[in-house]
């Protein structure tokens, strides 16, 4: 309660000083939006003006939907439920911008009679753009996840939900109710004991801040680095190393790199940390490929914290916002570390896809094998199979199972994590899975069950129309994002598949993401 009460004294929602260094860049353009544009026609509200609105939801991003006349506006920091008051940043047509203040109403878990809005435990939660949730009791984060998946399925999917008063409404290509078929169930979403502490991965960029090397995470909406020695939602075991490399590298005066001018050497520290074994991994993506000291660099980091048994470098000279370049190599050490979840051993190289919340994968991969309905009989394709992860748990308790994945040293990894299990009814191949899929079948593969995990832009199109036409008897969709997710279901029903239901799974705990396993039978 004691962040509702500093709120309803008047205390400002949002900025903590340990941002400030990277805040006047995003002031100085609010106040130019402001100057630029303080009114528009048909709009009820001015740039500058102070507010009281409603808050209806939240964004995916986390951020409160607040209306003010019917005209919304998103204002970071407020709950669904909440009253606020709020100073408008920025205007268009269609919605606005706004900076909360404090909280006028605040309200309560009529279940628990406990207070929704809860004090950020992060010095720099209203700086960093890391978290989103931090402020929202657990309980009522998990409550939001599901029904931001809910809401979805309806909006976008025109499924009929379990259990949800509002319908899908008709269907352009059937023209019947979707609601006439049986509804999707949708679970509870799948949340942690101890929603803290559970990333074995950083990705933290460099740069300068007064003429010093700083490293943390990016401020919301903006460029600016806050910087970051301890994080609430990372292993302690990756702060420490991310502490050993930013002093090294003071020490040795490294030059960290300048995204405006594209000068400068240190781009981003990338840290694995494997709970199961202990190892640790550095990678130094730098902008050239000659590290000045840079013996003495590895040397200072194995000094300064036990466990690292590999330190890289990753070479990305491009100016991009993408973190990793072409080239990796060796500094000192193993080419990979090695890390387990759910019995199965994986090596995981400088650049691989491997889950950051093992606990929560456990739990997210046990679904899929459970949606696949395996007996022993069946063969499975797993598109976008990355480094075998999902495959190898389904190929436990299936008879085939074939991983197709584009990226090529993700091939790598999952053919030498399948050689380090001992798991010989796994195959794998490189490439497109709507081109690599029909090849297969014309070898005689004819899959029983598929399984796709895509990113968070949903499946291709191409691929989408490959699974209809090998009409296997299950789908298996595991997704990042709600919404191409439902859009990729309304198009797998109107080609003859039938969502049953559906598992939300709390992989990144105050965060605005949730990841679905989703279970599709043939009709």
């Amino acid at each position: 309660m004691s962040g509702v009460k500093s709120r309803l004294n008047g205390k400002s929602n949002g900025r903590s000083k340990a941002g400030s260094n990277g805040r006047s860049n995003t002031r100085a353009s609010e106040n130019s939006r402001e100057n630029e544009r303080t009114t528009l026609k048909g709009v009820p509200v001015s740039a500058g003006e102070r507010v009281t609105c409603e808050i209806v939801g939240l964004t995916h991003d986390g951020e409160g939907v607040g209306r003010v006349d019917g005209y919304t506006l998103f204002v970071r920091g407020a709950l669904p439920g909440e009253l606020v008051q709020a100073v408008v940043i920025s205007i268009g047509k269609s919605f606005g911008k706004a900076r909360m203040e404090k909280v006028v109403r605040e309200i309560v878990d009529g279940g628990s009679e406990t207070a929704i809005r809860v004090e950020p435990p992060c010095p720099i939660y209203d700086s960093c753009g890391g978290c989103q949730l931090q402020h929202m009791d657990y309980a009522a984060q998990l409550r939001w996840k599901r029904q931001h998946v809910v809401d979805n399925l309806t909006r976008i999917g025109k499924l009929s939900v379990q259990g949800e008063t509002r319908l899908a409404g008709k269907t352009e290509e059937s023209g019947s109710m979707e609601s006439a078929r049986p509804a999707v169930i949708v679970h509870p979403t799948i949340g942690m004991s101890d929603p803290w502490r559970y990333r074995n991965k950083a990705q933290v960029p460099i740069g300068v801040v007064a003429d010093r090397l700083v490293g943390g995470f990016y401020e919301m909406g903006s460029n600016d680095i806050v910087e970051m020695d301890s994080c609430l939602i990372q292993q302690e075991e990756n702060e420490e190393l991310v502490r050993a490399v930013k002093e090294a590298a003071r020490l040795l005066a490294i030059s960290a790199y300048n995204r405006e001018t594209g000068r400068g050497l240190l781009r981003h520290v990338v840290v694995r940390h494997a709970r199961t074994t202990g190892h640790r991994m550095v990678v130094l993506v730098t902008n050239g490929r000659d590290i000045p000291h840079g013996l003495e660099l590895v040397s200072l980091i194995r000094e300064s914290v036990p466990g690292v048994v590999s330190i890289c470098q990753n070479v990305n000279t491009a100016i991009t916002p993408v973190v990793f370049g072409e080239e990796t190599r060796v500094l000192w050490g193993e080419e990979v570390i090695y890390d387990e979840i759910g019995g199965i051993q994986f090596a995981i190289s400088p650049r691989s896809f491997f889950q950051v919340n093992p606990e929560q994968t456990v739990k997210l991969y046990g679904k899929a094998v459970e949606y696949a309905a395996l007996t022993g009989e069946e063969t499975v394709v797993d598109a976008y199979c990355g480094a075998g992860t999902i495959s190898l748990f389904l190929a436990r308790h299936a008879a085939r199972v074939y991983g197709v994945e584009i990226v090529p040293e993700a091939i790598e990894d999952a053919r030498r994590n399948a050689v380090l299990n001992g798991i010989r009814n796994a195959e794998f191949a490189v490439g497109p899975a709507e081109v690599v899929m029909p090849k297969w079948q014309r070898e005689g593969v004819s899959p029983d069950v598929i399984v796709v995990d895509p990113p968070r832009k949903g499946c291709d199109p191409r691929l989408l129309e490959t699974m209809l036409e090998l009409r296997p008897e299950r789908i298996v969709y595991v997704s990042c994002n709600p919404s191409t997710l439902a859009r990729d279901l309304r198009l797998l029903e109107n080609g003859g598949y039938r969502t049953v239901e559906v598992q939300p799974v709390d992989m990144f705990p105050h965060t605005g993401h949730v990841e679905c396993c989703v279970s599709l039978v043939r009709k």
